[in-house]
C-alpha cells in the first residue's frame, strides 16, 4: 500500500475517497526508561531510550492506520499527518496519532 504525505500520487488517478483513517498509540514510559534518559540528559547526548520508544509508537500508529485503510478496500493513504502529544498527570505517557485519507486509484 502506498502511504504518502502528498495529496495525490504521481502517475495515478484517484477515483474514490473512502474517508479519513487513523492509527493511535498511547505508550507509557516506565521508571527504568526515565532513569536512563535522565542519565543521558545529565551527561549530554541523545536519549536512545526515548527515541526507540518514539520510533516504536510511530510505527505502530502507521501500521494501525494502514490496516484500517486495507479493511476499507483502499489502495493508498494520502495526506498523511503524524501528531505527538504528551499525556498524564506527570507527562508519563506519549500519544502518537497518524491520520490520512484512504483512497482507491486506477
Amino acid at each position: 500500500m502506498i502511504i504518502t504525505t502528498t495529496p495525490n500520487i504521481e502517475g495515478r488517478e484517484i477515483y474514490d475517497y473512502l474517508g479519513v483513517v487513523f492509527g493511535e498509540v498511547i505508550s507509557g514510559v516506565d521508571f527504568v526508561k526515565d532513569f536512563a534518559a535522565g542519565l543521558s540528559n545529565f551527561f549530554g547526548g541523545r536519549s536512545s531510550t526515548y527515541e526507540d520508544e518514539l520510533i516504536q509508537a510511530r510505527e505502530n500508529a502507521m501500521r494501525e492506520m494502514e490496516q484500517r485503510a486495507r479493511n476499507m478496500g483502499a489502495d493508498a493513504i494520502v495526506g498523511v499527518d503524524i501528531d505527538y502529544e504528551v499525556l498524564g498527570s506527570n507527562n508519563g505517557m506519549l500519544m502518537v496519532t497518524a491520520s490520512g485519507t484512504a483512497v482507491r486509484f486506477h
